[in-house]
């Protein structure tokens, strides 16, 4: 995968370069530094003090850490790719997914490049974000296509997970404001027993 990343005009960095990269894209306290976001690859090389190929559009950082102090594993809002290799299984992939949304970018979305029915489900059953991208860019995916049936927006609710009341792609509808008029009509309340069901009467209840 990383070696067709490369082709794809990928630039792997050595690690020299991944630590000039970390001195230059964060400060001591590793916030990120504001005129190293959203700038060019071969910027952020200049930059960093090495050079990249003129093919070269994205850079790709090996990475085996993960929290908030392995700035890696954390947004980094520019055109640069970390990888990490899962090993032993897809549980292991799951628990470093979960690890890494703890780092940042609850609520927002990941993808998985999986044909595997069962592994795309599990991954959409404990994922803490709003939109899961099956083999498709994340970029255009999340942001609606005519090819994937997500709303088209430049904005995207990220749920409680990311402090948002709302997870859905926001629309025209999300900033109409509703006035609901609400007039009374016969009562239609299930008994306890129909809304609890075998459970009703029992120790659990």
């Amino acid at each position: 995968m990383v070696e067709q990343l490369q082709k794809e005009g990928g630039h792997l960095a050595n690690e020299d370069e991944k630590a000039k990269l970390k001195a230059v894209m964060w400060d001591a306290e590793n916030h990120r530094t504001l005129d190293t976001v959203a700038r060019a690859a071969s910027v952020l090389a200049e930059k960093a003090g090495f050079a990249i190929g003129p093919d070269k559009k994205f850079i790709i950082v090996r990475e085996n850490r993960i929290g908030k102090e392995h700035v890696f594993s954390g947004e980094k809002l520019s055109p640069v790719l970390a990888v990490f290799q899962y090993k032993k299984g897809f549980d292991n992939a799951l628990a470093m997914m979960a690890q890494i949304f703890e780092v940042g970018g609850k609520g927002h979305s990941c993808g998985i490049a999986s044909y595997n029915d069962e592994h795309i489900s599990r991954l959409a059953l404990v994922a803490p974000v709003s939109r899961i991208m099956v083999r498709q860019p994340n970029v255009s995916g999340n942001a609606g296509s005519f090819a994937n049936g997500m709303p088209m927006t430049p904005s995207l609710g990220c749920g409680t997970w990311g402090g948002n009341i709302i997870s859905e792609n926001i629309t025209t509808k999300h900033y109409m404001n509703t006035t609901w008029v609400s007039r009374t009509i016969a009562e239609d309340k299930p008994t306890e027993q129909a809304v609890f069901g075998r459970f009703y009467d029992s120790e659990t209840f």
